[in-house]
């Protein structure tokens, strides 16, 4: 898009969080297009922190005196670590940067049997939310998707954690399978909701380069199907008090991610790890830098600097990459927001929101830049009025 005025000196620093990729698995997923690598031999574990711990140094001129607020652990499976590995970890953080007491620290994990056992290490390590890899609980639907673990394992993965002391754990689930009829994608949501989790990642399986999936196509259920599934999986969601704040994220109230909502409302986070990303705001330099890492782990672990490459996101890119972001939430964010997070005055985009909201496609609220009912739907089609002409 071409904007109607320049930028302006309002940049200011939003919150920080921090992200740790660990890219090691037991065997990678038809459907994953993160970077994952199976795991062959033993696990550099300690080498790899080594790393990592490296890596944040060299961020910290990043922080810039904030405060980390969120962590987020991902992978791969991040559980493969050992307990005594991520407190390794989560105490090099502290060490290094201002962390908040109130800090929400997740970790992803497989339910399998042999993650389950370390639960208990990661919570007195620090972690006080997991996400659980669930995915399916129909034994054929996990095979189908290459997943290591059971039905059973998957079933005692929420009572596992709750009884190692986590009170806040997010299941993740997904719909649309191959063969999957509306029946049973409801069957596994009313099961997943039975488990009383408190947050909820449900969405439809999607097909992205670079995977098994892509080059050998699985047979996906009809639209129709998938319509029905969306519909009644949402109704279903609302009657049991999970609210959906974003495209494929439903909470009980206070319970959504606070990691994903600073990434939504354009906050900035560093990235550590085998091909992490990170975006950082520098107000007095009047600029906002995404920088990425080194992606295959042995490069990652060898090199001097992690560092792959930098680059500032340019003036006429902020309002899609801000919208991108925020327009995934179900409520947007508000319209104040915007020249703090990208140093652009509101009216340099006056003419695009006036022009999405008399498509209906944004609400008809100058105090909110949020999405109708009908730009969720369209999603694509409203960024698509942000993009560079």
């Amino acid at each position: 898009m071409t904007l109607s005025a320049p930028l302006q000196q309002a940049l200011t620093l939003p919150p920080l969080s921090l992200y740790i990729h660990i890219p090691w698995c037991v065997r990678k997923c038809p459907y994953c297009d993160f970077n994952s690598h199976a795991l062959t031999g033993e696990l550099p574990e300690q080498r790899y922190i080594d790393a990592l711990l490296r890596d944040l140094e060299a961020e910290l001129p990043g922080v810039q005196g904030r405060t980390i607020e969120t962590i987020f652990i991902g992978g791969g499976t991040p559980s493969l670590f050992s307990a005594a590995g991520i407190d390794r970890i989560l105490r090099g953080v502290a060490d290094l940067t201002p962390l908040s007491p109130t800090a929400e620290i997740t970790m992803e994990a497989n339910p399998g049997t042999f993650e389950q056992e370390r639960f208990a290490g990661f919570h007195t390590a620090g972690v006080n939310r997991l996400s659980i890899g669930i995915q399916s609980f129909n034994s054929e639907q996990l095979q189908t998707l290459g997943r290591i673990h059971n039905r059973d394992d998957a079933l005692l993965a929420a009572s596992k954690a709750r009884e190692t002391g986590f009170d806040n754990f997010n299941l993740d689930l997904m719909h649309g399978l191959p063969g999957q009829t509306p029946q049973q994608a409801l069957d596994d949501l009313q099961l997943a909701i039975s488990m009383q989790p408190q947050h909820l990642s449900w969405y439809q399986l999607t097909i992205e380069p670079n995977t098994e999936f892509h080059s050998k196509p699985p047979q996906l259920p009809e639209d129709e199907s998938l319509w029905a599934i969306q519909e009644q999986g949402q109704a279903l969601l609302a009657a049991e008090g999970y609210t959906q704040y974003e495209i494929s994220a439903y909470s009980q109230t206070g319970k959504q991610a606070r990691h994903n909502l600073n990434y939504w409302r354009f906050g900035d986070y560093i990235g550590i790890g085998a091909g992490a990303h990170g975006k950082i705001t520098y107000p007095q330099q009047n600029r906002i830098q995404r920088r990425w890492k080194q992606r295959q782990p042995k490069a990652y672990m060898d090199a001097l600097s992690t560092l792959s490459g930098e680059q500032n996101i340019g003036l006429d890119e902020l309002p899609f990459e801000f919208m991108m972001n925020a327009l995934r939430l179900t409520d947007g964010v508000e319209s104040e927001l915007f020249t703090p997070r990208t140093g652009l005055g509101l009216q340099s985009i006056a003419p695009v929101l006036s022009k999405a909201r008399s498509q209906g496609l944004l609400v008809d609220d100058p105090a909110r830049i949020a999405p109708t009912e009908q730009g969720r739907l369209f999603l694509n089609n409203l960024l698509e009025l942000f993009l560079n002409e």
